[in-house]
This record gives C-alpha cells, sequence and structure tokens, in this order.
C-alpha cells in the first residue's frame, strides 16, 4: 500500500482533498519574491568547510568547535560585519559534545565574537543547518533582532558511533509501532523505500554515479572554491604519527572515475539481498557552514553586501519507515505556501542521504534530474549530518552566480519521519 501523508490528505480544496499540493504556473509569484522590500531577510555571508571523509580525510584531528569557529569567523568577515552587532547565532549539531551547546558558544567566542552575543543549538537531524538558518530568519522577520547567524557543525568523527546512543528505551514507549519504527536503522529506511516504491540497484547506482561524475567535474572546474573557506588545521600522520599542519580547503570524498559499472561491484550494506550500499549512499562526513542574515533595511544601513534573501521554509512528517520520502512532501509543501510551481524553480538542492530516497522525490514531485544537485550532492561530497541544512545556502547561492538563475529550493530527508525545504532567492 502506498503512503499519503496525513497532514497533506487532510487539507480541504473546493470540497475536495489533495494528498500532495497542485502546483500550477505561477508565474506573478515568482516575480512577487524577486522583489525587494526593506522587510525582507537577507543573506550576507554563506559560507563552508570543505567536507572531509571521518576519521580519515583532512578534520579528523580537529574538533567540531575549531572547524565551527573558523568557518563563523570567515562569514562575518567576509561580509565586513562588526560581530558586536550579531544578536543571535544558532547552530544545527546533532552529536553535540556533551549532549549540550557548551562546543557551539565556545566555537562562537573563539572566532571573535562577543559573549554579548547568545547561542543556542537545535537538533531536527539531518535538516538541523536549515532549521538554524529558519530559526534566525524568523527572528529577524517578526522583529526580535536584525542580524544573526544560522550555522551548521558535524564532527562524525568524534561524534558518531555506539557511543553516541543510549542504552535503553521504555519498552511500554516501543509498544506503538510507528515509534518503534524510529529506531530503523538509516540504511533499512533506505531499503524500504528502494522496495516499496521499486527503485531498483541499476538506477541506484547510476544516480549516484552521476553525483560523482558532476562533483569532480565541479571541482576540476574550480566551481566549490567560493563557498569554502580554507582551514589551516593540525593533522596527525598514521604511519609516522608526525603531527603537521596543513590547509583543508577542498571536499576529500570526491573521487574521479566513478561508474554505474564500478559501484555494481559493491555488496549491499544493510542487508544481503538489498540495494543500498557505501557507493550509493552520503558519505560520514566531518564539516561547517554559516549564514548571516539581515533585515534588508539594516544591511543597506550598514553597507552590507546583499547575496539573496531567505523567503520561506517548510517542514513535514513523514513514516519513519521510509523517512527518506520527506522531500516529496516538503518540497510541494514550501512552494504552495509562496505559491510557486516546480516550473519557477531554477534549480534544486536535495540532499542525497541515500540514492533511493533522492529519486523517489524527484520523480514523485516531477523534476527534471537535470535541475538537481548540479554540482553533485552528498553521495560524492558527505554529509555532515548538521552541517548539511547551512551547506546547501552557500553551495545553492554559489550555483545561483555562476548560472546566472535566481530561484533554488534546499531540501533533505530527516531521521525518524520528516522532510524539510526552503526556498531562497539569489540577488548576485
Amino acid at each position: 500500500m502506498l503512503w499519503s501523508p496525513p497532514a497533506m490528505k487532510n487539507r480541504q480544496r473546493g470540497g475536495s482533498t489533495a494528498t500532495i499540493p497542485t502546483m500550477s504556473p505561477s508565474s506573478s509569484a515568482k516575480a512577487r519574491i524577486l522583489v525587494k522590500d526593506d522587510n525582507d531577510v537577507v543573506i550576507v555571508a554563506a559560507v563552508r568547510s570543505a567536507l572531509t571523509k571521518s576519521r580519515k580525510g583532512g578534520f579528523k584531528d580537529t574538533r567540531p568547535e575549531e572547524i565551527l569557529s573558523g568557518v563563523l569567523r570567515a562569514a562575518y568577515t567576509g561580509a565586513n560585519l562588526d560581530p558586536a552587532l550579531i544578536e543571535e547565532i544558532a547552530v544545527g549539531n546533532v552529536l553535540p559534545p556533551g549532549g549540550g551547546a557548551t562546543a557551539a558558544r565556545m566555537a562562537a567566542l573563539h572566532s571573535g565574537i562577543p559573549h554579548t552575543t547568545p547561542l543556542n543549538t537545535v537538533n531536527r537531524q539531518c535538516s538541523s543547518g536549515l532549521a538554524a538558518v529558519n530559526q534566525v530568519a524568523n527572528q529577524i522577520a517578526v522583529g526580535q533582532i536584525s542580524i544573526g547567524i544560522g550555522a551548521g557543525v558535524e564532527s562524525m568523527t568524534f561524534g558518531w558511533g555506539s557511543g553516541s546512543l543510549p542504552d535503553g528505551w521504555s519498552e511500554d514507549v516501543l509498544t506503538n509501532k510507528e515509534a518503534e519504527d524510529c529506531l530503523i536503522p538509516m540504511g533499512i529506511t533506505s531499503e524500504n523505500v528502494a522496495a516499496e516504491f521499486g527503485i531498483s540497484r541499476e538506477r541506484q547506482d547510476e544516480f549516484a554515479a552521476q553525483s560523482f561524475q558532476k562533483a569532480v567535474a565541479a571541482q576540476k572546474a574550480g566551481k566549490f572554491k567560493d563557498e569554502i573557506v580554507p582551514l589551516r588545521v593540525k593533522i596527525t600522520d598514521p604511519k609516522t604519527e608526525k603531527v603537521v599542519e596543513i590547509v583543508v580547503d577542498a571536499d576529500d570524498g570526491i573521487r574521479d572515475g566513478v561508474t554505474s559499472a564500478s559501484l555494481a561491484k559493491l555488496k549491499p550494506s544493510f542487508k544481503k539481498d538489498g540495494s543500498t550500499h557505501a557507493g550509493n549512499a552520503s558519505q560520514v562526513s566531518d564539516g561547517a557552514a554559516a549564514v548571516v542574515l539581515a533585515r534588508r533595511s539594516a544591511a543597506k544601513r550598514l553597507g552590507l553586501p546583499i547575496l539573496g534573501k531567505y523567503v520561506a521554509a517548510s517542514v513535514v512528517g513523514v513514516p519513519p519507515r521510509i523517512m527518506g520520502v520527506g522531500p516529496a512532501y516538503a518540497i510541494p509543501k514550501v512552494l504552495e505556501r509562496v505559491g510557486l510551481s516546480k516550473d519557477d524553480v531554477d534549480f534544486f538542492e536535495i540532499n542525497e542521504a541515500f540514492a533511493s530516497q533522492a529519486i523517489y522525490s524527484i520523480e514523485k514531485i516531477g523534476i527534471p534530474f537535470g535541475k538537481v544537485n548540479v554540482n553533485g550532492g552528498a553521495i560524492a561530497f558527505g554529509h555532515p549530518l548538521g552541517c548539511t541544512g547551512a551547506r546547501q545556502i552557500a553551495t545553492g547561492l554559489s550555483i545561483a552566480r555562476q548560472r546566472n538563475e535566481r530561484v533554488f529550493v534546499t531540501s533533505m530527508c530527516i531521521g525518524s519521519g520528516m522532510g524539510m525545504a526552503a526556498v531562497f532567492v539569489s540577488e548576485h
């Protein structure tokens, strides 16, 4: 049985019920969001670190607070912003050291932001970086603040693994099937999506190979340079145990020469007869990203560079057992909210948690594959959980400049069964 989200099913339209919001042509809505207003929430900086392989890559010996500090400093200095004017920082972080916001607060202070600027961490799993940006954007929109930073960070080197799991769960809560389904390993949810919606191993491998190929081409062409902040860190050589200083300025998970044929040789990772494996799932990675937001009137008054604007965001819930379908319902919801059709969007950044769920979401909405992840995605360069939502914005603004395009959408599925999506406009 195919699933339809209750939130969509209950929405009445002229006496009828719609499973997914209808997205009719809406050129007037696109024109409307391109209009500049002094109350707009604008982006004055959006940068990220390189994304590096967990336990093997350039940040394997670098703590998350150090990566985040470097990115925060680059974000506000790049906008020529006095850090004393930053009124709020929200940091997406799924695996925080000690389970709190201390490391993120330390990063902000180390970056040169004064202690008068408050900070909180946000954990909505894989959308945490976008949730942080959304929080700050809403605070600006309602007049609580004028300038803030939405950021994200994850060191899966230091945070990922059995040590991050609790020692048990309530037996009473586990009697609820959907509650129990929240504990299904992410790889098995990918297998569920592939089986339920007929996404073959061959199609997943082809999608994954194209992600690598696009990322390789983009990296060789220097298309990531504008969004990446080079960070100088110390690393221990595993053979000599000598500590040396290096500059991490490129995603080190991108591999040249990947084809669907080479991926076909890999064994399934989660089920003996499954289709999900290390080559068609997102890489386990380390990295950080930061987005500086302001009310347009404040940005103009201070002479800050305006790169683009935040338009809207939406979050939906989906069944935990097929959590990867989240973007298929979050994207239509946010587009309906602002009156856009999918054809009004110039390109999409959809997180590639797994090839299975990315393919399903793209086809369910009816997006041409050529408009999705044009410089590759998380399968090719990684998915540091708390970072990705903010990273996609930096990547999106960079792509918009390169292609001279305006409207883009970012989206991702969320562990335990959710999806999030947001609309942005580039003002390059």
